[in-house]
C-alpha cells in the first residue's frame, strides 16, 4: 500500500474530518473512497468512449460557434435505434 501527501485548504480538511466523523470512519477511509470514486467516473467515461468508438456510433463534435437545432439533431440521429441506450444499459448491468 502507498502513502499519499497532499496539500489542501484548512477548510477543505476540517470539512472532510467532520464528513468522516458523521459517517463513524476514518478520515483516511473517506478520502481514499472518494478518490477511488474520481477516478472510476473516468474509467467509465473512457469505456463507454471506448465501446461506442468500436461500434461505430461515436459521435465527436465539430468546433462550430453554434450549437445544431433540434431539427439538425433528430436527422443526424436518424435510424441510430437504441445502441447508445444498450450500451448504457451493459454497462450498467456490469457495474
Amino acid at each position: 500500500m502507498r502513502q499519499l501527501i497532499a496539500r489542501i485548504e484548512d477548510d477543505l480538511h476540517a470539512r472532510l474530518r467532520a464528513e468522516a466523523a458523521a459517517q463513524g470512519r476514518s478520515l483516511n477511509s473517506l478520502v481514499a473512497e472518494t478518490l477511488a470514486a474520481a477516478v472510476g467516473v473516468h474509467d467509465q467515461r473512457r469505456r463507454m468512449r471506448e465501446r461506442a468508438r468500436a461500434t461505430g456510433v461515436l459521435v465527436v463534435p465539430s468546433a462550430s460557434a453554434s450549437p445544431p437545432s433540434r431539427e439538425q439533431m433528430l436527422r443526424a440521429n436518424r435510424g441510430s435505434g437504441s445502441a447508445l441506450s444498450d450500451a448504457l444499459a451493459d454497462e450498467r448491468s456490469q457495474s
